[in-house]
C-alpha cells in the first residue's frame, strides 16, 4: 500500500540498506559498548556506583520512553527529515560525551544520545520499507537485523578494545564520523515519506518519562541516601503516581501512544512481561559482570569483552536456528526454554562467583546464558506480532521494544541496589559479596519471565499470513 506523502524521486535500494543498517548499528551499539569502559570512566571522572548506573540508564531510559514518540514525529513531519535530525542529535551528543569533564556532564550527554537514538532507530525500518520492493523486504530486514545483532554481540568487545588501545573517549568519538557521513547520504539517497493519520501523544510521553525517571532515580539512590529519605521517597511515589496516570491515559485518552486495550490479550501481556523481566535480569547482570571481570578478574577491557562473547555473541550463531525451530513447534516453548536457560546461567554465575574464581569456572554459565538469549529474540518478536491484529502491529512492536529498554534500565537500578547493599568496590571480596545476591535477583527475574511466557496461550495460525499488510505493519513485524 502506498503511503501518503511519498515523493516520486527514486532512491537506491542498496543505499537505503547501507544507510539504515549503519544507523541502526550505531544506535544499538551504544546499549552495551559502555559496559566494558565503566571501570576506566570511573577512574578518570570519579563518581560512585550510582553515577555508573546513570551512565548506562540515562541512555536506555530516554531511548525507551521516546521510541514510539520518535516514530510518530517521523510519520507526521517527514521520516527522512527526522532521521537526519536524529542522527545529528546523536552525533552531537556523542561528541559531548567524549569531551565530558565530569560524570554529570557525561550522564547528561548520554541522555541526549538516547533522544537521538529514539528518533533515528524506529525510522531506519520505515525508510527501508519505503525504498525496498515488497518481494525483497524479507532479505533487507534480515540484513538490517544482522547489523543490529552484530552491534549487541560486539558492543562489550568494541568498547573494551577502544578503551584499552586508545581511550574510553573513543567509544563516543566513533559515532561522530559515522554521523557526519550518514547525514549527507541520507539527504541525497533516501526518499521522503510520511505516515497516514500520524498523531503525537505528548501527555502520554510526559507521563511515561516522568514516571520512569522517578522510579529509576529512587531505586538508584535508595541504598546511598536511605530508602526513607525525602528525595528517594518522592521519586518512588511520584514515579508510581505518574505511571498510574499513564495507564489511565492509555485507557481513556484519545489516540494514546500505548493503548491499554492491547493488554486485554493474555498473549500480548505475557510476552511483554517476559521481555521486560528478561532484560531486567540480563542487562543488570552484564552491567556488574563486566566490571567484575576487570576489577576482580584482572582482565583488561578488551580481554573482558572477548571473554563475554560466549554470552553476548551466541545469538549470531543460534538465533536463525531458534527462529526455524519456533516455526515448527511454536514460539512459546522456545521462548520459555530460552528464558529458563538464561536463568540457569545466571544462577550458575551466582554459585561460582568468588574473589579468586577462574574464567573456566564461569564459562559454562556464559555459554548457557548465551544459548538462552539466542532462543529468546526471534521467537519473542513473532509472538508479539501474533498476539495483536495486523493494524495494531506497529504499536505492539514499539511497545515491546520500549518495555525491553525499560527492563534494562530497571535491571541496572535494581541489581546495583542489591549489590551496593551487600558489597562494594573496596576489595575483591566485597565485590563478590555484592555480586552474588545481585545475580540471584537477576536469575529470579528471568525465571519469572519464563513463567510469564508459559502463561501465554497457544496461538493458532491466523489470517494474517494471507491478509495484505501495509508498509508500517511490515516494518513492525521486522522489528
Amino acid at each position: 500500500m502506498e503511503e501518503q506523502g511519498t515523493t516520486t524521486r527514486r532512491g537506491s535500494v542498496a543505499w537505503a540498506l547501507v544507510i539504515t543498517s549503519v544507523a541502526g548499528f550505531m544506535a544499538a551499539l551504544d546499549n552495551l559498548v559502555v559496559t566494558t569502559a565503566l571501570p576506566s570512566i570511573r577512574r578518570d571522572l570519579g563518581g560512585g556506583l550510582a553515577d555508573l548506573e546513570w551512565t548506562v540508564s540515562a541512555y536506555t531510559l530516554t531511548f525507551a520512553v521516546l521510541l514510539m514518540f520518535g516514530a510518530a514525529l517521523g510519520d507526521r513531519f517527514g521520516r527522512r527529515k527526522l532521521f537526519v535530525i536524529g542522527i545529528g542529535i546523536f552525533s552531537t551528543a556523542s561528541a559531548a560525551a567524549a569531551l565530558a569533564p565530569g560524570m554529570g556532564e557525561l550522564i547528561a550527554a548520554r541522555a541526549v544520545q538516547g533522544v537521538g537514538a529514539a528518533i533515528l532507530m524506529p525510522l531506519t525500518l520505515t525508510l527501508l520499507t519505503a525504498a525496498v520492493p515488497a518481494e525483497r523486504r524479507g532479505t533487507a530486514f534480515g540484513i538490517w537485523g544482522a547489523a543490529n545483532g552484530v552491534a549487541v554481540a560486539t558492543g562489550p568487545l568494541i568498547g573494551g578494545a577502544l578503551t584499552e588501545h586508545v581511550s574510553w573517549h573513543w567509544i563516543f568519538w566513533l559515532n561522530v564520523p559515522l554521523g557526519l557521513l550518514l547525514i549527507p547520504l541520507a539527504r541525497l539517497r533516501l526518499d521522503e515519506s510520511r505516515g497516514p493519520n500520524a498523531r503525537l501523544d505528548i501527555p502520554g510521553t510526559l507521563l511515561a518519562s516522568g514516571g520512569l525517571f522517578g522510579l529509576v532515580y529512587g531505586l538508584i539512590r535508595g541504598t546511598a541516601d536511605g530508602w526513607t529519605s525525602t528525595w528517594v521517597l518522592t521519586g518512588l511515589i511520584v514515579g508510581a503516581v505518574l505511571l498510574g496516570g499513564f495507564v489511565r491515559h492509555g485507557i481513556r485518552g484519545k489516540n494514546p501512544m500505548l493503548p491499554m486495550r492491547l493488554f486485554r490479550s493474555r498473549a500480548f501481556s505475557a510476552i511483554n512481561a517476559a521481555s521486560l523481566l528478561m532484560f531486567l535480569g540480563m542487562f543488570g547482570s552484564i552491567f556488574l559482570l563486566s566490571q567484575f571481570l576487570q576489577g576482580v578478574g584482572g582482565y583488561s577491557p578488551m580481554e573482558a569483552g572477548v571473554r563475554m562473547l560466549p554470552w553476548t555473541g551466541m545469538p549470531l550463531l543460534l538465533a536463525p536456528i531458534a527462529g526455524a525451530v519456533s516455526d515448527r513447534i511454536g514460539g512459546r516453548p522456545v521462548v520459555a526454554t530460552g528464558l529458563a536457560l538464561q536463568a540457569i546461567g545466571l544462577a550458575l554465575f551466582a554459585l561460582v562467583i568468588s574473589p579468586d574464581v577462574s574464567y573456566a569456572s564461569q564459562l559454562p554459565a556464559m555459554v548457557i546464558s548465551g544459548i538462552g538469549m539466542s532462543l529468546f529474540f526471534a521467537p519473542s518478536a513473532h509472538l508479539v506480532m501474533s498476539s495483536v491484529r495486523p493494524e495494531e502491529q506497529g504499536i505492539a512492536s514499539g511497545a515491546n521494544n520500549a518495555l525491553r529498554e525499560v527492563g534494562g534500565a530497571l535491571g541496572i537500578a535494581v541489581l546495583a541496589s542489591v549489590f551496593s547493599a551487600q558489597g562494594g568496590y573496596e576489595s575483591a571480596a566485597r565485590f563478590a559479596d555484592g555480586l552474588s545476591p545481585a545475580l540471584w535477583v537477576g536469575a529470579s527475574a528471568v525465571a519469572l519471565g519464563a513463567v510469564a511466557a508459559l502463561a501465554a496461550p497457544r496461538l493458532r495460525r491466523t489470517e494474517t499470513a494471507v491478509r495484505p499488510v501495509d508498509d508500517r505493519e511490515r516494518v513492525a513485524a521486522a522489528g
